[in-house]
């Protein structure tokens, strides 16, 4: 790499930036109003091609993106750079089915006027580096994400510059350094290249209008103008910034990646939302923010783009996995005096070589029937109530002994089309069928029914046969305390990460 498109101030001048102003995807201009729709009949296509775009923003780790006609709008709206070009493919990790991006939250703050640095408490620092970095594997069968933290002070060496914190390459020289070195301590083969910035984070959370995050703890961040209680909040995109930035926690670095993933599977699930795809003011506030943000390689054309966004259709937040490179010493002195973190070579090594080979990161324990599925539990499905009957009364009954038992009842309960159901049936879309046999499993004498109109919740339509609930018995689980370091890696899918 030249000292003219790489250098510690990163690529400045090699980006090439293709923008259009189409309408939104699948949208349709009426000739009088002037008022763009979007077709009903395409809300769930959005959905299924959610999946690639989060890849390429992994702000949202699914964006959006449905059939050939939005990856045209999409991929020219894109800031590419040539992230490969002169790599010698024969010092680089062999190639396996599956697909590797490597994703970069970049600190540059030198675009940014004063008063956008003081409103996003990131500093005046000059130059650029990885803030944040992930490895995101999308498996062989497509039907699978990994999304490995890398904290940004791990000790590594970065090729041709020696012993150096991680996230120093991109610094020494861009997008290709910092690649170079990822696949180096990995040993896994970076295929495509996403990069973030501070801005188009912020833009890509106001566009969904907020995010819910969970603290367990309260955080005091003065430097970050962060003052959060404990519990739940609904933060908008500055706040949300300052939350997943912070280290003024025990864990420091360990502990904001994990609230990095907790935001990214907050953003996943309210992207996925009907609310967003439905409405064309959102669906392209969303599209424009989190694209114009983003910077990928030239590999991803609109071909490549379009083919992974019908392969991974079907994926959904129970299909994203995360996890963080093991450590061994989190107060590791470096050589030249400051302090960085060490990883437990061995654990990483065989979490990388899970991660490469497509196993899950945590194999079962002999014994377990690796074939069997987790039993759902209520707070995982959510449901509405709807009459069947033309007894009054029996909807907001049921609401209620469905929501004590802990599922998530998402609306009040209502009358259905016709009140002469003589059997109650629990009606569910493509994918939910467990979920609906559980919830079968609590109203004696009623039957599931397939219904693809519907996508996620479930409906309880209330039958003349209808006697009773029966509460389901659910064990309660021990919280496992994480270890210190080493061991295998701490999961969690981008489900488990959703404020409940």
């Amino acid at each position: 790499m030249s000292d003219d498109d790489a250098g510690r101030h990163g690529p400045t001048g090699e980006f090439r930036r293709e923008r259009s102003q189409p309408l939104p995807p699948g949208g349709r201009r009426s000739p009088r109003s002037g008022r763009v729709t979007v077709p009903d009949a395409r809300i769930r296509r959005h959905r299924n091609g959610l999946l690639l775009m989060g890849v390429l923003s992994v702000l949202v780790l699914l964006a959006s993106g449905t059939s050939w006609a939005i990856t045209g709008w999409m991929s020219g709206s894109l800031n590419r750079f040539d992230v490969f070009g002169g790599m010698a493919d024969g010092e680089r990790p062999e190639e396996t089915g599956g697909l590797t991006f490597l994703v970069i939250g970049s600190d540059s703050r030198d675009e940014m006027s004063r008063e956008d640095k003081n409103a996003l408490s990131v500093g005046s620092t000059p130059g650029q580096r990885s803030d944040s970095i992930m490895l995101v594997r999308l498996n062989h069968e497509r039907d699978h994400l990994t999304v490995v933290g890398i904290p940004r002070d791990l000790w590594v060496e970065v090729p041709g510059e020696g012993e150096d914190k991680i996230n120093a390459a991109y610094a020494y020289g861009g997008p290709r350094l910092a690649v170079q070195t990822v696949e180096s301590v990995t040993d896994v083969r970076i295929d495509h290249y996403v990069e973030v910035d501070f801005s188009g984070f912020v833009d890509v959370v106001d566009s969904l209008e907020g995010i819910d995050v969970c603290l367990p703890e309260a955080i005091q961040d003065p430097k970050a103008h962060l003052d959060m209680a404990a519990g739940t909040h609904r933060v908008d995109g500055t706040e949300a910034l300052a939350f997943a930035r912070t280290r003024a926690t025990p864990r420091g670095d360990l502990d904001r990646i994990d609230r990095q993933q907790q935001v990214l599977s907050a953003m996943l699930d309210r992207a996925m939302s009907t609310e967003t795809l439905s409405d064309p003011v959102k669906l392209t506030a969303f599209l424009d923010s989190a694209l114009s943000s983003v910077t990928v390689d030239e590999g991803l054309d609109t071909s490549t783009i379009n083919d992974l966004a019908y392969q991974m259709r079907d994926l959904d937040l129970r299909d994203v996995t995360f996890a963080q490179v093991p450590i061994a010493d989190m107060d590791y002195w470096t050589p030249r005096g400051d302090v960085a973190l060490l990883w437990d070579e061995p654990a990483a090594r065989e979490m990388f070589a899970a991660v490469n080979a497509d196993r899950p990161l945590i194999e079962p324990e002999p014994g377990d029937d690796a074939g069997a599925e987790e039993e759902p539990v209520p707070s995982d499905i959510s449901l509405r109530v709807f009459n069947g009957t033309a007894a009054p009364g029996l909807g907001a009954r049921l609401d209620g002994q469905l929501g004590g038992a802990g599922f998530d009842v998402t609306d009040s309960a209502e009358n259905w089309s016709r009140h002469d159901v003589a059997r109650t049936e629990v009606r569910y879309g493509p994918g939910e069928e467990r979920a609906a046999e559980y919830v079968a499993g609590t109203l004696p004498g009623s039957e599931t029914v397939e219904d693809d109109t519907l996508d996620g919740d479930l409906q309880v339509v209330i039958g003349f046969n209808h006697t009773r609930f029966e509460a389901p018995e659910v064990e309660e689980t021990q919280p496992v305390e994480e270890p210190s370091g080493g061991g295998a890696p701490a999961t969690t899918t981008a489900r488990d990460n959703v404020c409940g």
